[in-house]
């Protein structure tokens, strides 16, 4: 897998399962020390209707990205990129990959919240055709607001 621009690093990706639980955990703490515990990350791998999508570089995850199929309606839950892999696209192939995983299983739209004072990732959705469509006032721990994220899947974009 080759990234555009970012030179010859050698990435693979895969649907993650239960035994990848311990490296999910290490790279949330790394990227949001209040993100979930481990067995919330055994929950989410062994979840039906759920897609856990992680790329390697050699033995070590550098991003993951998970997502939820309900009835039409792709949710994707997370997003998370190692700090020292940032700003090389792997965040928007993720993103990529878990709407054409919810496009091949039916769905028409997806959605995500974003802290309203993440404007990297909102700049990052924005370039997907993402559209805030709503905000929850305090929903993270930090006491900031959610922005609701929605774009429709019938399209090429992104």
């Amino acid at each position: 897998m080759s990234i555009e621009g970012a030179g010859p690093i050698e990435l693979s990706t895969q649907r993650l399962a239960p035994g990848h639980a311990g490296a999910c955990h290490e790279l949330d703490q790394l990227c949001r020390p209040q993100g979930w515990d481990l067995q919330q990350w055994s929950q989410e791998l062994e979840g039906s209707g759920r897609n856990v999508l992680g790329v390697f570089h050699g033995c070590a995850l550098v991003a993951v990205g998970s997502s939820w199929l309900i009835l039409d309606e792709l949710q994707i839950l997370l997003l998370l990129v190692h700090p020292g892999h940032r700003r090389i696209g792997l965040a928007s192939m993720v993103l990529n990959e878990l709407m054409q995983d919810g496009r091949e299983r039916g769905a028409s739209g997806a959605s995500l919240e974003v802290a309203v004072g993440n404007t990297a990732a909102l700049g990052l959705y924005g370039s997907l055709g993402f559209r805030c469509t709503g905000r929850r006032r305090g929903y993270y721990r930090d006491g900031q607001d959610a922005l609701i994220q929605w774009r429709q899947l019938d399209d090429t974009t992104g």
